[in-house]
């Protein structure tokens, strides 16, 4: 058997570009505010997979006539699997230790999935829960695009074989191969735009909708490296230096302006995800025909070559540790990320060099490539099988009784959950939870994403009387300013809540109420102008109609997850020094700005006023996550149902405040 290593010649500008792909990333995950679009260094590894892999490839087929599938696959394990079952293992164990019980399970099985490379499946198909955790809260999230590369390299060699056409005499192998690689260029980039747009779960995780990616830099080396075959015409190879220069130039100009152009904010892939794409294409292109002058030359700087080579490493640890090292300092100032990127820099170039490098040039585990195959699968499921027993543990840690209490305030909400008023991003449909008579003299109405409907126990304790009819009418992540939004966590434009909005207001006014609550949480993307004059368009709507309407003030977010915080003091207490009180500050410089935007919308009209309850909420400026033996928090800014009720009475007493100044005529 030849079991012979075929390689592709050292490129110094490929390394560097490594290293500009993952300083975007880590900028965007350690929070750099200019750099929030460097997320699309991963397109930019993508790219560079597409074209070294195929160039591997063909180089194989051109030389033999067929693929060696067995030392294929046993050359990328042995490159990637190491490390990646080393952050695997450390993460787990320093989870087990540092988190809530009630947190770890979702951990595990994002790590269950990761070990064997379908993490990007498991985000893919992930069922959207609000007042779950997000995916951006798992140590594993990161592994989605080695699970997207895993699938390339699974199914790249096969497809490149059946398109190459290798076992046959006759033909023009490389013209059809360039034809297959365009159509599936095409086809996937179609599919990736029309799907960010219907589905972008699926077009940002799953590796059919990326595959243009990888086609865009198989393309690289179909059309711009040295011919396979004579009837290529060499003149092409023929490309002035100037214009080389220029379009290495423009296509890192590219990559940078997605990193500064981009956010979260914004849908992705999709037609966006063009543009680090041709970037990082045209500076590979230009590499082949210009190595030492222009961009490569820049790319090709000794440091970047040093932040290349442990890119890979890099790339698995820096975010597990910005999320454990959150976890257990409840700060987020720029200069502790800065030290967790540091601190994971350390760990990859650790890594790196005791583990990686070693067995990535060992060629032992290449000479019998079946047997590495079988050894890796087994390491994984090996690794698969202790991720689920760690999941079984956490059920049994988060069942014991002294961390019950806490998982019980994660779902301490308002009974108005269990009923139909509020369908998130599911339809626009506008539905009513009725409470008291239908023939009372008098109407209030509750309206408001979650952080209005939050407080449907304190309003339902003050309008318990027999002559009053509550309305509640909410829509979660839905802010009470008449603005689009862009929503990340569905990844498109939020238009349910815009038409919901619209026609609910437009109900609202023809009931003519008494009295209507609006709430709704405070630290949503808008400017000044967007928050006073949406406000205003909003009131304008239902003031006219309404007796009164009151504007309550968004509650305080804390930077951590409340019953979360005090499980951890009672799992491993020495762990968490600096957040054993599980306090922190009640208000923010933004904070109080919307605040004072929603009081200058509202005194716009003469029935509208503002309401501030976080004094009762957080004493003294301080909020604490556990007050006077009740669970203040269920998450990191939604309050518990039980604590909300326990403000039934002040927020009466400032109801009734305002309903006499404003039957003085004070407020008129």
């Amino acid at each position: 058997m030849d079991n012979r290593e075929y390689r592709l010649g050292y490129r110094g500008d490929i390394e560097g570009l490594r290293a500009i792909a993952i300083l975007l990333v880590v900028a965007a995950h350690a929070n750099v505010p200019w750099l929030a679009g460097g997320f699309v260094g991963v397109d930019v590894f993508f790219v560079l997979s597409g074209y070294l892999i195929t160039g591997l490839l063909l180089q194989e087929i051109a030389k033999t006539g067929r693929l060696q599938f067995a030392n294929f696959y046993a050359r990328r394990l042995r490159r990637l699997l190491p490390a990646l079952l080393l952050m695997l293992l450390c993460t787990c164990l320093f989870a087990a230790v540092a988190l809530a019980p009630g947190e770890q399970g979702g951990q595990a099985v994002a790590a269950a999935t990761a070990s064997v490379w379908f993490s990007n499946i498991h985000f893919a198909f992930a069922k959207l829960d609000y007042f779950s955790p997000g995916a951006a809260s798992n140590l594993f999230l990161h592994t989605w695009s080695l699970g997207v590369e895993e699938q390339f390299y699974l199914v790249w060699p096969a497809l490149m074989l059946l398109a190459f056409g290798a076992w046959r005499g006759k033909g023009n192998h490389v013209r059809r191969l360039k034809v297959a690689m365009l159509a599936i260029a095409a086809f996937s980039l179609l599919c990736c735009i029309a799907l960010t747009r219907t589905a972008p779960q699926m077009a940002f995780y799953m590796m059919p909708l990326r595959a243009w990616q990888f086609a865009a830099g198989a393309m690289v080396w179909l059309y711009f490296n040295p011919p396979m075959d004579h009837d290529t015409d060499r003149q092409t190879q023929r490309k002035t230096t100037l214009i080389a220069r220029c379009i290495g130039w423009l296509g890192f100009g590219l990559i940078i302006a997605a990193a500064l152009w981009f956010d979260a904010n914004m849908a992705y892939p999709g037609w966006r995800s063009l543009l680090p794409t041709i970037g990082a294409a045209a500076i590979v292109a230009v590499g082949v025909r210009e190595p030492n002058k222009g961009i490569s030359r820049a790319l090709s700087w000794r440091p970047l070559q040093a932040v290349g080579r442990v890119s890979y490493s890099w790339y698995l640890w820096h975010w597990p540790v910005l999320l454990l090292g959150g976890a257990l300092v409840t700060t987020n100032s720029p200069a502790y990320r800065a030290d967790l990127v540091v601190l994971s820099l350390l760990l990859a170039i650790v890594s790196y060099r005791w583990v990686e490098s070693p067995i990535r040039h060992q060629a032992r585990w290449v000479v019998r490539p079946g047997v590495t195959v079988m050894a890796a699968i087994a390491l994984m499921m090996t690794a698969n099988v202790l991720c689920i027993v760690w999941f079984n543990a956490t059920s049994a840690w988060a069942n014991s009784p002294a961390q019950q209490r806490y998982a019980q305030a994660h779902v301490d909400a308002p009974v108005i959950y269990s009923m139909p008023c509020d369908d998130w991003y599911h339809s626009d449909e506008v539905r009513f939870c009725a409470f008291g008579p239908s023939d009372a003299k008098h109407t209030v109405v509750l309206m408001g994403d979650s952080i209005g409907a939050q407080w449907f126990p304190a309003v339902a304790e003050v309008f318990n009387r027999p002559d009053w009819r509550l309305l509640v009418l909410t829509k979660s992540s839905c802010p009470m300013v008449d603005e689009p939004i862009f929503y990340p966590r569905i990844g498109r434009d939020y238009v349910e809540c815009s038409t919901w909005r619209r026609n609910a207001l437009q109900q609202v006014a023809g009931l003519r109420p008494d009295i209507v609550i609006l709430g709704s949480v405070q630290t949503a993307n808008f400017d000044r102008t967007q928050w006073v004059e949406g406000t205003a368009r909003l009131l304008k709507v239902i003031s006219g109609s309404a007796g009164h309407v009151y504007i309550l003030r968004g509650t305080p977010h804390l930077p951590f997850d409340g019953p979360n915080c005090l499980s951890s003091k009672s799992w491993l207490s020495w762990l968490h020094p600096k957040q054993s009180t599980c306090q922190a500050p009640a208000f923010s410089k933004s904070d109080n700005d919307v605040y004072q935007w929603l009081r200058e919308a509202s005194s716009r009209f003469g029935n509208v006023s503002v309401l501030d309850l976080n004094d009762a909420i957080c004493p003294d400026g301080e909020c604490h996550a556990e007050q006077d033996g009740k669970v203040v928090f269920r998450d990191s800014q939604h309050m518990t149902a039980t604590f909300v009720k326990s403000l039934g009475r002040e927020l009466g007493q400032r109801l009734n405040m305002k309903s006499q100044l404003d039957q003085s005529g004070q407020m008129r």
